[in-house]
């Protein structure tokens, strides 16, 4: 059952600390301190009361008064600091041993080690950021490229968040109009007769659509796509892997059955994370090994985004019940019955042994699938800047499009749920079969928008939120 987080001032916290940079050899180290103790921490370990919001360059000290470091320290007082409580950062050198010093002092004053995303959570809860935002510190910290840390820091400003709160706020109006219809018919006030709310609930439809492709973006920046490759052996897999990749990470030959794992390469294409796997080449064997590298590329390819089937065009044209053969010999289904086969695209290699082909992109018809062809040489790097755009498009990624503000798979789901809410408030309003469900659609839609930002969340929820986040956010 959903429920609102934690007021404010029902909120009893201990103090927590944490080293707050990461580990390893640095020129700076911070500890981070949050808590009801840390002005107190601040008095001992620094000698003296600190002032609020004023950088102090001075001595860390122990327990005996002695230096265990020099450097610098910021003392925020509650609520105006980041978590909201009382917040205490030492910044001083960046060796595990002083930095562990400096923890362990911290502990010995009444503190305890923060728990992953603490930080972050404590700031949510004291209502300092929504749960939209705190998600977005930790895909910050993530993101793997320019294009995905712009979009979460649109995220962690807000972006996101107005964007849910306009909706929801649109959503409060239209529920208060069908709710006032309900409580006062017998007063023939009606509220949703002249089309207002009708108007209304399209225009929040159309804006659920529109933050639902722009979400559906942010997921693609932030979590990635599956690319796999198949065929059969040497028919280039491995070559098509090193070229997109643009390092020899397989081993090439003319020797069939290279590859007998899976093998896999992380590239970046404007802006989108793209995982590469190259599997074992499609072919029955007797081989105990190669069983299982099938075994293993059959389950790959089920989980793949977008499914390449290359084959050696060298070879001569094929049926397109031939060229989709090798699949077939991984299941006991038919071509017809293969769930990825609406995301498989056919790599025709090799065009550099056909001295007439030029690289080029089409299609052919099988069932009521249009399947696209591509026309390359991954030996000769021809024709992979048109497959890398060809991923893009197959995805529908839209490296241009303004606005886009990371999101995660639950927030999809949530904005999906809303939207098919209004839809159905909608139809039945189209029909004026009943108001009450109307409400009821509407309230269940606000729900959802909710718990995109913490509004209406569960503490399981956001106890698996805050696990994945550093430890010191």
């Amino acid at each position: 059952m959903p429920i609102s987080p934690v007021e404010t001032s029902q909120v009893e916290t201990d103090t927590v600390c944490a080293i707050a940079t990461a580990p390893g050899r640095s020129g700076v180290g911070i500890v981070r301190i949050s808590g009801p103790l840390s002005l107190r921490i601040s008095e001992e370990i620094l000698g003296f009361s600190p002032t609020p919001r004023h950088a102090h360059f001075c001595n860390f000290l122990d327990a005996s008064a002695v230096t265990i470091d020099q450097g610098i320290a910021l003392f925020f007082s509650a609520p105006n600091s980041f978590t909201g409580e009382d917040v205490l950062e030492l910044q001083g050198h960046g060796g595990i041993y002083v930095l562990r010093e400096l923890l362990d002092r911290s502990v010995q004053l009444g503190a305890r080690l923060a728990n992953p995303g603490e930080f972050s959570e404590r700031a949510f809860l004291n209502n300092k950021i929504d749960l939209l935002q705190a998600e977005a510190i930790a895909d910050l910290i993530e993101s793997n490229s320019k294009q995905a840390a712009k979009s979460a820091l649109r995220t962690l400003q807000g972006e996101f968040s107005n964007k849910v709160l306009n909706l929801v706020r649109l959503l409060i109006e239209a529920r208060a109009h069908i709710e006032a219809t309900i409580d006062f018919s017998d007063e023939d006030i009606d509220f949703v007769s002249d089309n207002k709310v009708g108007d209304s609930l399209n225009a929040i439809l159309e804006s659920l659509k529109a933050t639902l492709a722009q979400a559906k973006q942010g997921a693609l920046l932030k979590e990635g796509v599956n690319v796999v490759i198949a065929g059969k052996p040497n028919a280039g897999k491995s070559s098509l892997l090193n070229a997109l990749s643009g390092v020899d990470s397989a081993i090439v030959t003319d020797i069939p059955g290279t590859t007998r794992d899976l093998l896999s390469e992380e590239i970046n294409i404007d802006g989108l994370p793209v995982h590469i796997i190259d599997t074992a080449g499609i072919r029955l064997s007797d081989d105990v090994v190669e069983q299982e590298g099938l075994r293993r590329a059959q389950l790959a390819m089920e989980q793949a985004d977008q499914l390449l089937l290359i084959v050696d065009k060298s070879q001569g044209e094929q049926d397109v019940e031939k060229l989709l053969a090798p699949l077939v010999l991984l299941t006991d289904k038919s071509i017809k019955d293969l769930d990825y086969l609406q995301n498989t695209g056919i790599i025709y290699n090799k065009i550099d042994l056909l001295k007439s082909e030029a690289p080029s992109l089409s299609t052919i018809n099988y069932l009521e699938y249009s399947i696209p062809t591509i026309s390359l040489s991954a030996k000769e790097n021809v024709g992979i800047d048109l497959l890398r755009r060809f991923i893009k498009e197959a995805i529908g990624f839209n490296a241009t499009e303004e606005g886009v503000f990371i999101a995660r798979e639950r927030h999809l789901i949530a904005l999906s749920n809303a939207k098919q809410l209004v839809e159905s408030a909608l139809e039945l309003l189209a029909t004026r079969s009943s108001l009450e469900l109307i409400a009821e659609d509407l309230r269940f839609a606000q729900m959802q928008l909710g718990a995109i930002t913490g509004e209406f969340t569960s503490d399981d929820l956001l106890g698996e939120i805050f696990s994945n986040f550093c430890v010191g956010k």
